[in-house]
């Protein structure tokens, strides 16, 4: 089959390749889609990259403070950053495995590395909420001076503005590649940045003679965390699940049935492959059209529909034949 442009191929196809065609399902993969998919694993890659290195400084700075003052508030926070740069190397393994081609083996690719790499950031999130609260548990039953406090403050201050950073770098991209797992990454980093100010907070308390603030404030960050895990786990319970936006849906619905010929569609079947969307659908067309008429079809709904539905890498069109008036009245006095 040779190409005609970028969502279809030719039509110079025997009769016996038309007829198999129309009753089997029909989708349209191009090198388009295969370079477009790459360039954005090579954005993901780069944005995790300089993420990492962004919340790696930001907690190694974190813990040369921890080490002078003794803050278990500090502790917390310093923890969850480097578990936060951590989240950075399944995704990354992720995008890699995400490039591979397709093969007889693995024939949409291995592009849903992705969801196992979401498992992995939300048992890392999981890890990093025990760690800080075990240490503020333990800072309140045995209390300890927090020295340099305006120490500790400066590094919750460096804290939020390296997350925050990192948080719109995460989430601008991963909207633009229609990534969920950087996303939430990112809007996760976002949270942990006003985490980091309420260490902040809690070197203010001390500093007015309430030594007990430092491991409340770790607990309170605590909190914090085990909210974003909550989150952060809906999401990729979600994404395993296949869950797509019913909006999303219906958009595909309406822009198939608005195609000429198209005389219904139904049926609307999306799932998440990495972070480019597939779907299958149904659409009924007038049962006198010729073979070749209704592959047209199915390729326009199919082109219609990837340059309208974001993220929308392929479609699979089943074109089904419209009952006609005197069948239907045949079928009909039948079950009478």
């Amino acid at each position: 089959m040779t190409p005609q442009h970028g969502h279809g191929h030719g039509h110079r196809h025997s009769r016996w390749a038309k007829l198999r065609h129309l009753v089997t399902p029909h989708s349209h993969d191009s090198a388009d889609r295969v370079d477009t998919a790459l360039e954005t694993s090579r954005q993901g890659m780069r944005t995790l990259a300089w993420s990492f290195a962004a919340l790696f400084v930001t907690a190694v700075a974190q813990l040369a403070v921890v080490l002078v003052s003794g803050s278990v508030a500090l502790l917390g926070d310093t923890i969850h950053n480097f578990a936060d740069a951590l989240t950075a190397v399944p995704l990354g393994v992720a995008f890699l495995l995400g490039r591979r081609a397709a093969t007889r083996r693995y024939t949409y690719g291995l592009g849903r590395a992705e969801d196992l790499a979401g498992v992995v950031v939300v048992l890392i999130i999981a890890g990093s909420a025990v760690v800080a609260g075990w240490q503020a548990v333990d800072r309140l039953f045995h209390p300890q001076t927090v020295d340099h406090l305006w120490v500790v403050a400066a590094a919750g201050v460096i804290g939020f503005l390296g997350n925050e950073i990192v948080a719109r770098y995460r989430i601008v991209v991963g909207r633009r590649i229609g990534s969920a797992a950087l996303v939430a990454d990112g809007v996760h980093a976002r949270t942990d940045g006003f985490t980091s100010l309420a260490v902040v907070l809690g070197a203010g308390g001390v500093a007015l003679g309430f030594p007990l603030a430092d491991p409340i404030i770790g607990l309170g960050i605590t909190v914090a965390i085990l909210f974003v895990l909550r989150d952060a786990a809906r999401e990729v319970f979600r994404r395993l699940m296949d869950a797509v936006d019913p909006a999303t849906i219906d958009l595909a619905e309406r822009t198939a049935s608005e195609v000429p010929n198209v005389l219904a569609a139904g049926q609307v079947r999306m799932r998440w492959i990495g972070h480019t969307l597939r779907a299958e659908l149904a659409v009924t067309v007038d049962a006198d059209l010729t073979v070749e008429q209704a592959h047209r079809i199915a390729h326009d709904v199919e082109h219609r529909l990837v340059h309208a539905v974001p993220r929308l890498a392929a479609a699979t069109v089943h074109t089904e034949p419209a009952v006609r008036a005197g069948d239907a009245h045949q079928t009909l006095a039948h079950h009478r």
